[in-house]
């Protein structure tokens, strides 16, 4: 199944699912968000699974699609978890996850702006593919890892360099507003055969500058739900970020930075296209 925050006809944003191409609302069994669908668990997906197609209900390209968890407890980034990434990086591959976070102010939908702060001159893009939780977990053992993860999404981790670089701590050039985009939609782990296999690029302006796989993980999803569940409890519609494959802007030479009209486009293989213009603050 597929997941959607949105909103139409100027309705406040609600939790749908994709039927047939068309959004048919969660709120029919009783979900106004999507994270509360994602407490409920089996019983919310059962429920889903009931629903049907509605002709009466809008096609996809009719509504706003907003970011399908706007306000997750934790919004967790890897960093360095490409093996390619870190070494154009000129840092060594990590022995242990390098983690980061962003915050909600950051999120933002398919097709919304990403607003570059007049205060960095080097704004980057970085494609990366997402994973969210699906249950109260702690402690989870690697090979546990599917029971407590619903499904996958997009996430552009817009860094701005010059922050982020000023300091050995990254969050500060990762949170700006609109540095998070996400979406377009989050999709059931049921219906990507393997994670760990999926085309990950992104075009700027028609470019391709990033074009990899996830088979290039430093640290795989089971890896990484049973790290980070050793520290802290990890909760439904927690994003976790995987990190980005090489060909970041910084690295290239001469480098190549976000500006004013850019289009960006972030592709995953089963998961679609994330787009979203670049603008002056």
């Amino acid at each position: 199944m597929r997941l959607v925050t949105y909103s139409h006809a100027g309705a406040a944003p609600a939790a749908g699912i994709v039927l047939d191409g068309r959004v048919v609302s969660l709120g029919r069994i009783g979900y106004a968000d999507v994270i509360s669908f994602l407490r409920d668990g089996e019983k919310a997906i059962a429920a889903a699974q009931g629903l049907f197609s509605d002709p009466g209900a809008p096609k996809l390209e009719e509504v706003k699609l907003h970011a399908p968890v706007p306000k997750p407890d934790k919004f967790i980034c890897i960093g360095l978890n490409y093996r390619d990434h870190a070494i154009e990086s000129g840092m060594a591959i990590p022995d242990l996850p390098t983690v980061f976070t962003k915050y909600p102010n950051a999120i933002c939908g398919n097709g919304d702006e990403i607003v570059l702060p007049s205060v960095s001159k080097q704004v980057d893009y970085e494609a990366e593919f997402a994973f969210v939780i699906g249950k109260t977990c702690k402690n989870v053992p690697k090979e546990n890892w599917k029971d407590v993860i619903f499904g996958y999404t997009i996430v552009h981790d817009v860094s701005a360099r010059d922050y982020q670089l000023a300091t050995s701590q990254w969050t500060i050039g990762k949170t700006f507003d609109t540095f998070g985009p996400m979406g377009p939609t989050l999709v059931s782990k049921d219906e990507i055969e393997d994670p760990h296999n999926l085309r990950i690029s992104l075009d700027l302006n028609g470019q391709t500058l990033q074009d990899s796989n996830t088979s290039q993980f430093v640290f795989d999803i089971p890896y990484l739900v049973n790290y980070l569940s050793t520290v802290m409890t990890l909760e439904p519609g927690d994003i976790i970020s995987t990190g980005t494959p090489p060909g970041v802007g910084f690295a290239r030479k001469p480098p190549i930075f976000l500006k004013p009209g850019d289009d960006v486009v972030v592709k995953i293989e089963g998961l679609g296209e994330l787009r979203n213009p670049c603008v002056s603050d």
